[in-house]
Formats: C-alpha cells, sequence, structure tokens
C-alpha cells in the first residue's frame, strides 16, 4: 500500500470507539451486517430508464447473501421486455453483489436492483419483521391465482374524456355509460382464467371467453355501452 509523504509523517492515534455497524431488523430479527452474505430478506425496489421510457418492478428473495428467485416485472419499450428475459435467467443464484455489477443492459432493472440493494442493506426489506422470512415461490403469490402481471392502463384526453383500457379485474372490453355520458361500469375478460379455461380445461375459446367475462359497477344501469378502444 503506498502513502502520500504528508500522510506517512502524521503520528497515530488510537480510536477509541469502534462499536461497528447500527443492528438492522431483517426475518424477524436484530443483527449488525458486515458482508453481504449475512443478509436474508424479500422485498422489491422500482426503477425507471434513463429518458423515464420505462418502468421495473423486482422482487427479490435473498437467502445468505443469494438470490434464490427473481420476479421482474416491466412497462416500457420491447427492449425492456428482453431484458425481463435475460434478468430470469442471470439474477437466480448470484449473490447481491454479482447482482448490482450484472449488465441486464435494461436502465430501469439496473436502476430497480440497486433501490432494492439500499432496501435489504439498511434494513427496510418487505421481511425485516416476519420471522423466518418467506419461503421460496413466495415472488409468484404477487401474480395471484393466473400467473399474470397486473399492469393497469388507462387514458383520458380533454376533448374525447376517460378510457379505462386494463385494470385490476383484466382487459376491459366495454364501459358502461350513463345518459350524460359519465362512466358507471365496465366489462372485463379476465385474461388468465380464460387462458386456463382453454390450456388447462380445454374449454371452448368461446365459452371460455363467457365464463371469464364479468363486469364492474353499476354497468347493468348503463344507458349505452362503448368499446373504449375503438369509440
Amino acid at each position: 500500500m503506498e502513502y502520500i509523504k504528508d500522510f506517512d509523517l502524521m503520528c497515530a492515534v488510537k480510536q477509541c470507539t469502534v462499536h461497528g455497524p447500527s443492528p438492522i431488523p431483517q426475518e424477524g430479527e436484530y443483527g449488525k451486517i458486515t458482508d453481504c452474505s449475512q443478509i436474508s430478506a424479500f422485498s422489491h425496489g422500482v426503477g425507471t430508464c434513463a429518458p423515464q421510457q420505462g418502468g421495473c418492478k423486482l422482487t427479490l428473495n435473498v437467502k445468505n447473501g443469494v438470490i434464490r428467485e427473481a420476479l421482474i416485472e416491466v412497462v416500457g419499450c420491447s427492449g425492456m421486455t428482453q431484458s425481463a428475459a435475460m434478468a430470469a435467467e442471470i439474477l437466480p443464484g448470484r449473490t447481491l453483489v454479482e447482482a448490482l455489477n450484472t449488465d441486464l443492459v435494461c436502465d430501469a432493472i439496473n436502476v430497480a436492483m440497486r433501490e432494492i440493494f439500499l432496501q435489504l442493506v439498511y434494513g427496510r426489506s418487505q421481511t425485516a419483521f416476519s420471522k423466518g422470512g418467506l419461503p421460496i415461490g413466495a415472488g409468484l403469490e404477487d401474480l395471484g391465482k393466473s400467473m399474470r402481471s397486473h399492469v393497469g392502463a388507462s387514458y383520458g384526453s380533454a376533448e374525447k374524456g376517460p378510457r379505462y383500457l386494463e385494470l385490476a379485474e383484466g382487459y376491459v372490453s366495454k364501459l358502461g355509460l350513463d345518459a350524460q355520458d359519465r362512466i358507471i361500469g365496465y366489462e372485463f375478460v379476465d385474461l388468465g382464467k380464460m387462458m386456463k379455461l382453454i390450456t388447462a380445461d380445454r374449454v371452448a375459446p368461446a365459452e371460455a371467453l363467457t365464463r371469464a367475462t364479468g363486469t364492474y359497477g353499476r354497468f347493468a344501469e348503463a344507458a349505452r355501452t362503448i368499446n373504449p378502444r375503438e369509440e
């Protein structure tokens, strides 16, 4: 190790207090973390790419400093979708330090990785106070029974008003309007349920569509209905 001359001429002074890092909560216990291999936590991080063209929600389940599972949910450009596929292959099995220094191409995923790392090392994870944390596979529970990411999408303009396109229940196929053309409900298709009916239960597509269709609000009372994508 090399020192500058002025530094080398300084006398040594004893440090009186060396108490180490502050303890942080993780998986129901407090402890002083001095190495990434001591970190076990389940949490989420959110990031955007440089021009804010897209965003990523990253969910990691970390045990003893190693990523055991990763859920990558993205909205944005097509390149981000491809990067999410890369991340699903690259991140599991990596240490936290390796994951921070992995080229995932998409800025949004890299930023999400950085943000979730900060949560973990500062004891701000979702499982900070959950004894034993969450089992491997818990990341899939965010997707629900249909194993489908729920990305909401709505649009509105001053001239034409609002359009609900995809909400918590699923793909919005019709908007119900009252006599004053205000939205009072909508018809939706649960695409996850429909695909399960077709692929697993061998239901005919037309019947599956009917069984996966539902309504929300006062749709039955609508004076008229419109297709939010065409009308």
